[in-house]
Protein backbone atom coordinates (compact mmCIF):
# COMPACT_ATOMS: atom_id res chain seq x y z
CA UNK A 1 0.00 0.00 0.00
CA UNK A 2 1.59 3.69 -0.84
CA UNK A 3 1.40 6.64 1.53
CA UNK A 4 -0.79 8.26 -0.35
CA UNK A 5 -3.44 5.93 -0.61
CA UNK A 6 -2.57 5.01 3.15
CA UNK A 7 -3.21 8.70 4.33
CA UNK A 8 -6.48 8.65 2.14
CA UNK A 9 -7.80 6.01 4.03
CA UNK A 10 -6.68 7.73 6.96
CA UNK A 11 -8.28 11.00 6.47
CA UNK A 12 -11.39 9.03 4.92
CA UNK A 13 -12.16 7.20 8.15
CA UNK A 14 -11.66 10.26 10.09
CA UNK A 15 -13.84 12.45 7.96
CA UNK A 16 -16.73 9.59 8.30
CA UNK A 17 -16.23 8.92 11.91
CA UNK A 18 -16.25 12.43 12.73
CA UNK A 19 -19.28 12.96 10.58
CA UNK A 20 -21.03 10.71 12.57
CA UNK A 21 -19.98 11.83 15.99
CA UNK A 22 -21.87 15.30 14.32
CA UNK A 23 -25.36 13.18 13.89
CA UNK A 24 -24.68 11.24 17.11
CA UNK A 25 -23.75 13.82 19.83
CA UNK A 26 -25.66 14.81 22.28
CA UNK A 27 -23.86 17.60 23.16
CA UNK A 28 -23.83 20.47 20.73
CA UNK A 29 -20.78 21.85 21.42
CA UNK A 30 -19.03 18.34 20.90
CA UNK A 31 -21.08 18.32 17.46
CA UNK A 32 -19.54 21.37 15.88
CA UNK A 33 -16.30 20.42 17.06
CA UNK A 34 -16.87 17.27 15.57
CA UNK A 35 -17.95 18.67 12.38
CA UNK A 36 -14.59 21.08 12.76
CA UNK A 37 -13.01 17.97 12.68
CA UNK A 38 -14.56 16.45 9.69
CA UNK A 39 -13.68 19.80 7.58
CA UNK A 40 -10.10 19.48 8.38
CA UNK A 41 -9.81 16.13 7.01
CA UNK A 42 -11.97 16.55 3.87
CA UNK A 43 -9.35 19.84 3.62
CA UNK A 44 -6.77 16.93 3.41
CA UNK A 45 -8.53 15.00 0.94
CA UNK A 46 -8.74 18.02 -1.46
CA UNK A 47 -4.92 18.22 -1.08
CA UNK A 48 -4.23 14.61 -1.80
CA UNK A 49 -6.63 15.58 -4.90
CA UNK A 50 -4.12 18.31 -5.67
CA UNK A 51 -6.87 20.82 -4.80
CA UNK A 52 -4.90 22.77 -2.70
CA UNK A 53 -7.07 26.42 -3.42
CA UNK A 54 -9.89 24.47 -2.10
CA UNK A 55 -7.86 23.22 0.74
CA UNK A 56 -7.59 26.30 1.62
CA UNK A 57 -11.07 27.70 0.60
CA UNK A 58 -12.69 24.61 3.09
CA UNK A 59 -10.04 25.69 5.84
CA UNK A 60 -10.86 29.21 5.63
CA UNK A 61 -14.31 29.28 5.04
CA UNK A 62 -15.82 26.14 6.16
CA UNK A 63 -13.16 25.20 9.45
CA UNK A 64 -13.09 29.04 10.08
CA UNK A 65 -16.03 31.34 9.47
CA UNK A 66 -18.94 28.94 9.80
CA UNK A 67 -17.62 26.74 13.21
CA UNK A 68 -17.23 30.23 14.46
CA UNK A 69 -20.66 31.39 14.09
CA UNK A 70 -21.81 28.32 15.47
CA UNK A 71 -19.82 28.23 18.02
CA UNK A 72 -20.82 32.13 18.32
CA UNK A 73 -25.10 30.97 17.63
CA UNK A 74 -24.81 28.33 20.34
CA UNK A 75 -23.52 30.75 23.39
CA UNK A 76 -26.44 33.37 22.55
CA UNK A 77 -28.69 30.27 22.95
CA UNK A 78 -31.00 29.99 25.92
CA UNK A 79 -29.79 26.37 27.06
CA UNK A 80 -33.25 26.09 29.25
CA UNK A 81 -35.66 25.89 25.81
CA UNK A 82 -33.10 22.68 24.24
CA UNK A 83 -34.05 20.81 28.42
CA UNK A 84 -37.04 19.86 27.64
CA UNK A 85 -36.36 18.12 24.21
CA UNK A 86 -36.69 14.57 24.45
CA UNK A 87 -35.78 11.73 22.21
CA UNK A 88 -37.78 11.99 18.91
CA UNK A 89 -40.34 8.71 19.42
CA UNK A 90 -39.99 8.31 15.32
CA UNK A 91 -36.03 7.44 15.12
CA UNK A 92 -36.87 3.94 14.81
CA UNK A 93 -38.53 4.80 11.53
CA UNK A 94 -36.00 7.09 11.11
CA UNK A 95 -32.88 5.08 11.27
CA UNK A 96 -35.20 2.17 8.50
CA UNK A 97 -35.35 4.62 6.07
CA UNK A 98 -31.76 5.91 6.48
CA UNK A 99 -30.31 2.25 6.10
CA UNK A 100 -32.71 2.11 3.04
CA UNK A 101 -31.33 4.99 1.58
CA UNK A 102 -28.15 3.88 2.36
CA UNK A 103 -28.25 0.25 0.60
CA UNK A 104 -29.79 2.11 -2.56
CA UNK A 105 -27.11 4.40 -2.36
CA UNK A 106 -24.69 1.60 -2.06
CA UNK A 107 -26.20 -0.67 -4.81
CA UNK A 108 -25.83 2.08 -7.27
CA UNK A 109 -22.21 3.25 -6.39
CA UNK A 110 -21.70 -0.61 -7.11
CA UNK A 111 -23.67 -0.81 -10.43
CA UNK A 112 -22.11 2.38 -12.00
CA UNK A 113 -18.80 2.52 -13.41
CA UNK A 114 -18.41 5.79 -14.46
CA UNK A 115 -15.58 6.35 -17.77
CA UNK A 116 -12.56 7.83 -16.24
CA UNK A 117 -10.56 10.69 -17.85
CA UNK A 118 -7.63 12.24 -17.91
CA UNK A 119 -8.47 15.90 -15.99
CA UNK A 120 -5.91 18.80 -16.64
CA UNK A 121 -4.65 21.17 -13.97
CA UNK A 122 -6.41 24.41 -13.62
CA UNK A 123 -4.38 26.81 -11.55
CA UNK A 124 -6.00 29.78 -8.97
CA UNK A 125 -4.92 32.27 -11.85
CA UNK A 126 -7.21 30.84 -14.51
CA UNK A 127 -9.92 30.24 -11.70
CA UNK A 128 -10.52 33.55 -10.59
CA UNK A 129 -10.19 34.58 -14.29
CA UNK A 130 -13.43 32.55 -15.20
CA UNK A 131 -14.86 33.34 -11.95
CA UNK A 132 -15.05 36.94 -12.45
CA UNK A 133 -15.94 36.85 -16.11
CA UNK A 134 -17.79 34.07 -17.63
CA UNK A 135 -19.24 33.44 -13.98
CA UNK A 136 -19.28 36.90 -12.91
CA UNK A 137 -23.50 36.96 -12.89
CA UNK A 138 -23.96 33.94 -11.03
CA UNK A 139 -21.33 35.10 -8.37
CA UNK A 140 -23.11 38.25 -7.70
CA UNK A 141 -26.22 36.43 -7.40
CA UNK A 142 -24.90 34.00 -4.93
CA UNK A 143 -23.49 36.60 -3.29
CA UNK A 144 -26.76 38.94 -3.07
CA UNK A 145 -28.53 35.50 -1.73
CA UNK A 146 -25.79 35.85 1.11
CA UNK A 147 -26.15 39.27 2.36
CA UNK A 148 -30.25 38.71 1.94
CA UNK A 149 -30.01 35.51 4.16
CA UNK A 150 -27.72 37.94 6.28
CA UNK A 151 -30.08 40.63 6.39
CA UNK A 152 -32.63 38.13 7.33
CA UNK A 153 -30.84 36.71 10.00
CA UNK A 154 -30.20 40.29 11.75
CA UNK A 155 -34.32 40.88 10.93
CA UNK A 156 -35.21 37.87 13.07
CA UNK A 157 -32.67 38.48 15.92
CA UNK A 158 -33.74 41.78 16.72
CA UNK A 159 -37.72 41.02 16.14
CA UNK A 160 -36.65 37.68 18.63
CA UNK A 161 -35.04 40.39 21.15
CA UNK A 162 -38.00 42.85 22.09
CA UNK A 163 -40.56 39.84 22.82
Amino acid sequence: MSPTLAVFYLLAAITLGSAVAVVSSRNVVYAVLALLLSLVAVAGLFILLLAEFLALVQVLIYAGAIIIVLLFALMLTRVEEFARVRDNPQRPIALVVAGAVLGILIAAFLRFSPATQELKHVGVTALGSELFTRWAIPFEVASLVLLVALIGAIVIARAGGRE
